[in-house]
């Protein structure tokens, strides 16, 4: 953050003559608004806005699991990793539901042992074969089934929020509740 201040303010020299303002750097006009905020966090780290998002927001689901969800999708979720990086001091950066791998967004949702008998069982219970992506974007977008009508498949995203947010929900029973997860009880 120091040497992306030091960037900011090389070749800047204040002036006693000329008067202070903000300018907001996500709109044209400089003028800060909620949806200037609202698309600069949806752009991508290459600055190329994603559809998925507009995807996400039309699914007809809990407004806590959309936001959630949407946390997950930009990569603002509070996991251990998010939480270290921010200068938070944590324990153990181990994921709390596997205790293999460092908690980030991808492991917790994707690569999580959890995580994929979660995926594994839910879709084997709508009777769905599903090869998941590496990438959450790509992953929430692959969602979709080509024989549904857009609605159909509004609801089938919405068993994606679902799952990110149950396993989101089970993951702060084991921080805040000192929960135990047993895999073998409901993974057998």
């Amino acid at each position: 953050m120091k040497v992306e201040l030091m960037n900011l303010i090389i070749g800047k020299s204040p002036r006693k003559e000329a008067e202070d303002v903000m300018v907001w750097n996500g709109d044209s006009n400089g003028v800060f608004s909620l949806k200037s905020e609202y698309q600069t966090l949806c752009q991508s780290p290459n600055g190329i806005s994603h559809d998925g998002y507009s995807l996400l927001w039309q699914v007809k689901a809990l407004p806590k699991a959309l936001f959630t969800a949407w946390r997950v999708l930009i990569g603002r979720l509070s996991t251990y990793e998010n939480l270290t990086r921010r200068g938070m001091v944590v324990n153990s950066t181990l994921c709390v539901l596997c205790k293999a791998a460092e908690e980030s967004n991808h492991h917790l949702f994707l690569t999580c042992i959890f995580a994929q008998k979660v995926w594994s069982l839910c879709l084997r219970w709508i009777g769905i074969l599903f090869v998941q992506h590496k990438d959450l974007m790509n992953h929430f977008e692959s969602f979709y089934l080509v024989h549904l009508s857009f609605k159909q498949n509004q609801v089938w995203k919405g068993v994606w929020v679902a799952i990110i947010w149950s396993i989101w929900k089970q993951r702060n029973l084991v921080v805040f509740k000192q929960r135990v997860v047993m895999l073998k009880k409901y993974f057998t």
